[in-house]
């Protein structure tokens, strides 16, 4: 089912969000070491996929250049000003707390680039591992929000399920028109490709980096054109 991962992720924010309801109080201390054991998981994911990569150097080139190439544009920003943009939206045409928490939740789960690794990986592979521990990461957020922002937080659900099942859904039409040789390099050293980008993610939860995480994702775009070229050029 290649939108389990996106449904997965989606319940989970429900779920947190109910839960943080039921709880307003969560301790300080708790929500650090969790968010840094959840850090260190997701690092350990990264280093698992990373290992995919038959040809490493696909990887190396296309991290190297797809960075520059973000950095350049500086797609971290253009995600921050689109998220400031939304909220000051529903900022004008709302004052309700559960705006507020819709809002707020929706710029923190929606604006990222695990949702779109994993919503390829759903799509190409039916591999739903990274939207799931994104689901994991997601609902201990939403906990958290919603002990202090509302039930508005539960709605953010959402429209996390219509992006990264729209992504999900593309990226499998889109490989029924790939030789499939073609396509299993491809998803190979994108996993291998994506999981340095989700190792950075994890190293980010844990304070150790501040990696623009948002700035690699080009990398992805170079490693269909460099798969691509080496079978055209066949």
């Amino acid at each position: 089912m290649i939108l389990l991962g996106s449904l997965i992720n989606a319940l989970l924010i429900v779920i947190g969000a109910f839960i943080g309801r039921l709880f307003h109080n969560i301790p300080e201390k708790m929500k650090e070491t969790v968010m840094l054991i959840i850090g260190l998981a997701v690092a350990v994911l990264g280093i698992q996929m990373g290992f995919a990569s038959s040809n490493f150097v696909i990887v190396l080139v296309s991290l190297v250049i797809g960075t520059m190439i973000g950095e350049w544009i500086d797609l971290e920003k253009w995600f921050n000003r689109f998220g400031k943009w939304v909220e000051s939206l529903f900022g004008k045409n709302s004052n309700g707390t559960i705006a507020e928490g819709f809002v707020t939740a929706s710029l923190i789960f929606v604006i990222g680039s695990m949702g779109i690794l994993g919503a390829l990986d759903s799509g190409l592979r039916n591999d739903h591992s990274i939207l799931m521990t994104k689901g994991i990461i997601d609902g201990f957020m939403a906990t958290i929000l919603a002990s202090t922002l509302g039930i508005g937080v539960m709605l953010s659900a959402v429209p996390v399920f219509i992006y990264q099942g729209l992504i999900a859904i593309c990226a499998g039409a889109i490989s029924n028109y790939i030789p499939q040789e073609a396509l299993d390099l491809f998803i190979q050293e994108m996993t291998a490709t994506g999981g340095i980008m989700i190792l950075a993610i994890g190293l980010n939860i844990t304070g150790l980096t501040k990696i623009r995480v948002a700035n690699l994702l080009p990398g992805i775009l170079c490693v269909m054109l460099i798969v691509a070229g080496m079978f055209i050029l066949r």
